[in-house]
């Protein structure tokens, strides 16, 4: 009998997802329904978040969750009644569906007490990742890719030795509304960043690739984090700790490959619904169809 084939490390275990916001520009739907749970199509915006950390080989998700979110760690918990209910009815598919949920990974939570930003947000997470390179993922960004933008990020990570940045070219017009990085492509697709500030002022930015919510970090960040002083907002923000750890350490962007939707936007979640909608064969037929009737009808 041959030996096993050992199984390959993963390139991260843990990844934080902070998810404590109050998700305001969804009111008043987000009155009793925490944003990372409002659906993309049929299944929650947290759940792909989650399940790009999976396909990534990662086993451990950090939740930073707020009062009143609790729905978001019970969406990946057993749920023994409505199991034993679909088990009772013979539907099974929708039976595989919902453990497959609750099977998929090892979900951690911790509270953010206070909205003090994100830097804060990420530093709540420092007991549980320990001393080791971690990921952050916002769950306001869906990433459509075969290869998972996490995954992209933790090998340009191992093979650098530095912490990563996910970016994404975004409109002159549009620079003030994100953490933007500027420095020298050194590699394709990777760049030594120089500069890094967080939403600069109109006609201010260094460049106009925005930090998009993908991060690949060692764990001196938490260090910085918990002496940074707050900025813009008066919080404490995670592009500055990012931009002390430049100085003190070095940081890479990266432009990732596939399509980023942002699911905190109205338009943009509306984008990502129809875009999943029609990568489900019984959905893209009859989609496209009203889609297409709706076109006709805006025509003079």
């Amino acid at each position: 009998m041959s030996a096993p084939t050992p199984k390959t490390e993963p390139l991260l275990r843990k990844c934080v997802i902070p998810a404590a916001g109050l998700g305001t520009r969804f009111l008043p739907a987000t009155k009793a329904i925490p944003k990372e749970m409002l659906p993309i199509v049929d299944t929650p915006t947290l759940q792909y978040i989650v399940q790009e950390a999976v396909s990534a080989g990662i086993t451990d998700v950090i939740l930073i969750s707020g009062r009143g979110k609790e729905s978001m760690i019970d969406h990946f918990d057993l749920a023994v009644e409505l199991e034993a209910t679909l088990k009772a009815r013979g539907k099974e598919e929708e039976f595989r569906k919902l453990r497959a949920i609750s099977d998929m990974v090892t979900v951690l939570s911790v509270r953010q007490k206070e909205p003090l930003g994100l830097g804060h947000a990420v530093l709540c997470a420092r007991g549980l990742v320990g001393n080791e390179p971690f990921g952050v993922m916002l769950g306001d960004d869906m990433i459509d890719s075969e290869d998972p933008g996490i995954r992209q990020l933790a090998r340009v990570f191992h093979q650098y030795k530095q912490g990563v940045v996910a970016l994404m070219e975004v409109p002159d017009s549009e620079t003030h509304l994100y953490g933007i990085a500027a420095g020298k492509e050194i590699a394709d697709g990777v760049i030594q960043i120089d500069r890094i500030v967080e939403k600069p002022k109109r006609g201010t930015a260094p460049s106009n690739l925005a930090v998009i919510g993908r991060y690949v970090l060692p764990p001196d960040i938490f260090g910085i984090l918990e002496n940074q002083p707050p900025g813009v907002g008066g919080e404490i923000q995670l592009t500055d700790g990012l931009a002390t750890l430049q100085k003190q350490q070095g940081l890479l962007g990266y432009r990732f490959k596939g399509l980023r939707y942002d699911a905190g936007d109205k338009v943009g979640y509306l984008k990502a619904n129809i875009a999943y909608a029609l990568k489900r064969p019984e959905l893209r037929g009859p989609l496209l169809e009203w889609l297409g009737e709706i076109v006709k009808a805006e025509k003079p």
